[in-house]
């Protein structure tokens, strides 16, 4: 007799993303060994790096930096995704989590060239060049300018933003409007309602991302550009009731 396996009777876009994720993280790990870097090809970079091609506006939200990253991003998509796609539909969800996961990318973008425009004022216009032009090479191994304001230049610049945190956030705020009074357990113990969770979450994002902290390297304001853009979302959804996807 045939049984459905429990990855069988996941909805198919989050069978899917898991199936995509994982494989291009594992791609990742594998053609490392070769020398080729799929990061540098499909992390997001700014504008201003010659990394950047605009096909990882995209991609760059398939790529993970680490196990653990993809790990728990992948959870939090399984636990709270399956709900929203079992009741949304496939095709619908599959909007919802593209756009947050574009404006998501959006919002990290747009921060990040506010703080490279300040940062570009409190430099040269030779070693703002110098950044331009020799930054990348300079990471490459593993070094930095030893001028504060060039490193943060640099790393802003030069470093690939990867992961689908953003459009995970959306998620999360979308099960949290969705359904507010469903028990979460922090830690399988300690219970909270989803919509507390989701204002917990997102007033931690914001603080850190406000803190600026210099060796903090996760990309907040995604994770918030996501929550933004589900929000937005919903809402215009809510207000089109006939109209389904």
């Amino acid at each position: 007799m045939y049984r459905n396996s429990l990855f069988g009777q996941l909805p198919e876009v989050i069978k899917n993303l898991l199936i995509i994720n994982g494989l291009l993280f594992f791609a990742t790990i594998s053609f490392e060994n070769y020398g080729l870097d799929l990061v540098r090809w499909f992390g997001l970079h700014q504008f201003q790096s010659p990394n950047f091609m605009p096909h990882q506006l995209i991609t760059h939200f398939f790529m993970h930096g680490s196990f653990t990253h993809l790990f728990f991003n992948m959870f939090a998509l399984w636990m709270f995704g399956k709900t929203l796609e079992n009741v949304w539909g496939s095709k619908r969800f599959l909007i919802f989590y593209m756009i947050t996961a574009l404006g998501a990318a959006a919002v990290h973008l747009t921060v990040s060239q506010l703080e490279i425009m300040s940062l570009k004022q409190q430099l040269s216009f030779e070693e703002i060049n110098l950044v331009l032009e020799n930054g990348k090479k300079i990471l490459e191994a593993n070094q930095n300018y030893t001028n504060p304001i060039m490193g943060k230049l640099n790393l802003l610049i030069n470093t690939p933003t990867v992961g689908a945190s953003g459009a995970v956030f959306g998620v999360l705020l979308a099960f949290g409007m969705l359904f507010p009074n469903t028990l979460l357990y922090i830690y399988f113990a300690f219970p909270i309602k989803a919509k507390y969770f989701v204002i917990m979450y997102g007033v931690i994002e914001l603080w850190a991302g406000l803190s600026n902290n210099p060796a903090d390297n996760v990309a907040h304001f995604a994770h918030l550009g996501g929550m933004i853009f589900g929000y937005i979302l919903l809402k215009y959804w809510q207000k089109n009731n006939s109209r389904f996807y």
